[in-house]
């Protein structure tokens, strides 16, 4: 699944968090060291505040939610939108 030629802002990777389901124990804040996330002190809730630093293709935050709060696409889903863009440039 190559994606190197292709803009990282093009590319629809990045987690999403369900806040109902989160506890707060902060561990997605903690693992990353890429700043994806960020604490809303005000909801007492992580955001995603810089989607666009999530690697490609890692979903390891979410493994690692005891909440199981972080969702991503499905891998499938992205190779078939790396397709389609690698397709479209021919």
């Amino acid at each position: 699944m190559s994606f190197e030629s292709i803009p990282r802002e093009k590319i629809p990777w990045y987690p999403s968090i369900d806040t109902d389901a989160c506890i707060g124990d902060k561990e997605c804040i903690n693992f990353c060291k890429n700043n994806v996330f960020e604490w809303d002190e005000e909801r007492n809730v992580p955001v995603v505040k810089n989607p666009l630093n999530c690697v490609i293709g890692c979903s390891a935050c979410s493994k690692i939610c005891p909440a199981e709060a972080i969702s991503f696409p499905r891998l499938s889903e992205l190779r078939e939108f790396i397709k389609k863009i690698r397709e479209s440039k021919l």
